[in-house]
Formats: structure tokens, sequence, C-alpha cells
């Protein structure tokens, strides 16, 4: 089957690109919505969320953990990857087989053929967290995308550019939409706004979002 095969056929949404490099997967993983729920919820057993504390002191206002073959932490020594998980001194759990083809499928269809991620950051909103704006730059390999998987309730996802008072277009993001970047816009400034009261019958007054990189 053929790219062109592949945005013919009803069995995949719309990809819309809306910025260079940057693309939009609407309801790509409605389908797949209660199984990476229950996913989620057998890594949260093994490494559950916790809020992590930046260089600075602060605490983020998203609780957050891990699977892959690495995860990411932050603490008053910096951003970093590391094997194990600090706060369990255990290997962070294994990444599920539906995650690693989710974002595999959706990399492909937004045109970066071969992803291969080592790592699924977890970011769990609870009405009020927010994200600021930053950059994905604590990896090594930068050759391969981002893929974003929301679930639950929608959020406001800025995009900018490489600098960070660089313009910002605001995306609305819903239950089950699909963001994919990398080439130029890898390393470009993003983030989301607060998150608004509200209920989702998957997720109650919760929001997740998976984020796959190639760390390594």
């Amino acid at each position: 089957m053929t790219t062109a095969d592949l945005f013919a056929s009803n069995e995949f949404p719309q990809c819309e690109q809306i910025l260079p490099d940057v693309f939009l997967l609407k309801d790509y993983a409605l389908a797949q919505a209660e199984q990476l729920l229950n996913a989620i919820s057998e890594i949260e057993a093994q490494s559950a969320f916790r809020k992590m504390q930046t260089p600075g002191g602060f605490y983020m206002s998203a609780a957050i953990t891990n699977c892959g073959d690495v995860g990411w932490h932050s603490d008053r020594q910096g951003y970093q990857y590391s094997k194990i998980d600090p706060q369990t001194q255990q290997p962070w759990p294994t990444m599920p087989a539906c995650f690693e083809q989710l974002a595999n499928n959706a990399a492909q269809l937004a045109g970066f053929t071969d992803f291969n991620p080592d790592v699924c950051l977890i970011n769990r909103y609870e009405i009020g967290a927010k994200m600021g704006l930053h950059q994905d730059k604590d990896e090594t390999d930068f050759s391969q995308p981002i893929v974003s998987v929301s679930l639950g309730l929608p959020i406001i996802f800025q995009f900018g550019g490489p600098k960070r008072n660089d313009p910002k277009q605001r995306i609305p993001l819903q239950h089950g939409d699909v963001i994919v970047w990398g080439k130029a816009a890898r390393r470009y400034y993003h983030g989301v706004l607060t998150l608004k009261p509200g209920q989702h019958p998957l997720t109650e007054n919760y929001r997740y979002n998976l984020t796959f990189r190639r760390a390594r």
C-alpha cells in the first residue's frame, strides 16, 4: 500500500500539516483509547505517577511516569534519562506493544519512516495543571520525530519556533488526537495551557499525554 493509498482510505483519519514538519492526526488513537488507558494503569502500578522537581526547586504541575528502555526524570541535579526509576530503584516498565505500534504507525502516516521510540513519557494532568513552553532537547538522537497522544479532557497545545518568544500557534486537542513533529521542528518550543474543569467518561477529571521519543 502506498502513502497515497493510506490517505485515501477511510480507515485512517486526515493527516493535517499544521506547521512545517508538524502534523495533526485527528481522532487517530480514539479506537485504542481504552486499551491505552488500561496499559497506563499497569505502568502506574509498577512506577507510580509523581510530580517531579525542577533544577530550580519548583515542582511540575503535571504528574509523570515512564515506560520503555529508559525514562525521563527531573530533580535538583537536572533533567536526564536513566534505565532505572529513581523512585523504585527498578527498571522502568516495558513499553506495551500497543504503545509502540501506535507511535510507529502515526509517525509513518506523517511521513516519518522507521521511527523507533525507546521511551514513552506519560503525563497526567489534573484540573489547573499545565506545561510551560519548553524544548525536548535531552535526547541524543534528533533525527527521529516526537509522537504525542492526547487522552481524556481537551486542552490547548501551543507550538512555537526555535526561540521562546517566537509566535505560537494554539491547537485544540481532543481525546484521541495525535500530533507528530520532527526534522526542523524537532526542537521547537511547545507546551499546553492550563487544563480547564471538566469530566470525561474514561478519565474523569484528568488528561493523559503519551509522548514517544528516541532518547538514545
